[in-house]
């Protein structure tokens, strides 16, 4: 199975879902509507939270799917939850457990989200998002780093614990050959928070050595990661940038996690992915096809919250 870039399958089905339903800004929705909107929400949500409760509940994990409540800490229940976004009013919506009296207001008979509730970490924390994404839209995509990321994260790994998924999949190389393939050439990340997680004897064969300080001078438009982290940007900047922006950027972080999994060094067979070996010449290719596609997918999301994230702070 290839990797599936955004329009394809299963997450396409569920992106032409989100777009028919997304709402406007300045919208005021009835009460029909925006419990339509959270029903449907809802059920698109627990395709993805209620398999993974049950693999947590057995104590199983999948190294794929999993990554993004795991990694990402964004709790199944915060996902599942609709939130209809700054500048939308819903009537008849009382504060309680979902629209909070700390974030949404009521006013002639509407309940909608009040920025000057905002605390100022809050504040702080939607400033850097902001930030973070003006940097990456306005440094120039950079591709050729093959996903090596992940290997020199096992690099010299000879027990479980040094080889983080070793008890669900095995090394497609051997070891020996998996650490001749990661000296072999000079690895190019440029996002910390995959650099952070590099074996130690690998670092040094990073052209650069970012740093979290750093991220605003490296992180650019064409790393796989950043891409995937408008995830997390997006999480955090919840409820203010409402349910529908943080679905696309979840469903296009699966995307990109099967692609970062794929070009790993992990046999994902088992999981039903077949390899992109980017080890040959022809895994090279169709690494750097897929991960400039997702680039340019990502593009319109990170544009998004851009948007939003101006509207609110303004």
């Amino acid at each position: 199975m290839k990797a599936e870039i955004p329009g394809s399958g299963l997450l396409h089905a569920d992106r032409q879902n989100t777009l028919r339903h997304s709402v406007d800004k300045d919208a005021i929705l009835s009460c029909e509507k925006w419990h339509q909107l959270t029903a449907q929400h809802r059920e698109r949500a627990e395709r993805w939270t209620l398999p993974y409760r049950k693999r947590r509940a057995s104590g199983q994990m999948h190294p794929i799917y999993d990554f993004l409540f795991i990694y990402y800490r964004n709790k199944p229940s915060h996902l599942e939850a609709w939130h209809p976004g700054h500048g939308v009013s819903l009537e008849e919506a009382p504060l309680g457990e979902t629209f909070k009296e700390a974030y949404y207001r009521v006013e002639n008979g509407g309940t909608s989200l009040d920025p000057s509730r905002m605390k100022e970490t809050t504040r702080h924390r939607l400033e850097m998002a902001l930030r973070l994404c003006q940097s990456v839209s306005a440094r120039p995509a950079a591709f050729g780093c093959f996903g090596m990321h992940e290997w020199a994260m096992v690099y010299q790994g000879d027990t479980e614990s040094e080889v983080r998924h070793a008890e669900r999949l095995p090394l497609r190389l051997s070891q020996v050959a998996t650490d001749a393939f990661v000296r072999s050439r000079p690895i190019q990340c440029s996002h910390f928070d995959a650099f952070r997680f590099f074996s130690p004897d690998a670092k040094d064969f990073n052209r650069s050595q970012p740093s979290k300080d750093a991220r605003l001078d490296n992180e650019q438009c064409g790393c796989l990661h950043t891409n995937m982290d408008l995830y997390k940007l997006a999480t955090q900047c919840m409820p203010w940038v409402g349910s529908e922006l943080l679905w696309k950027c979840f469903e296009f972080a699966l995307t990109a996690r099967q692609l970062d999994m794929q070009a790993s060094p992990y046999d994902c067979t088992s999981l039903g992915f077949e390899p992109i070996k980017v080890e040959t010449s022809a895994g090279k290719l169709e690494y750097e096809r897929q991960q400039r596609a997702l680039s340019e997918a990502a593009k319109p999301l990170r544009e998004e919250l851009i948007k939003r994230l101006e509207n609110i702070l303004a």
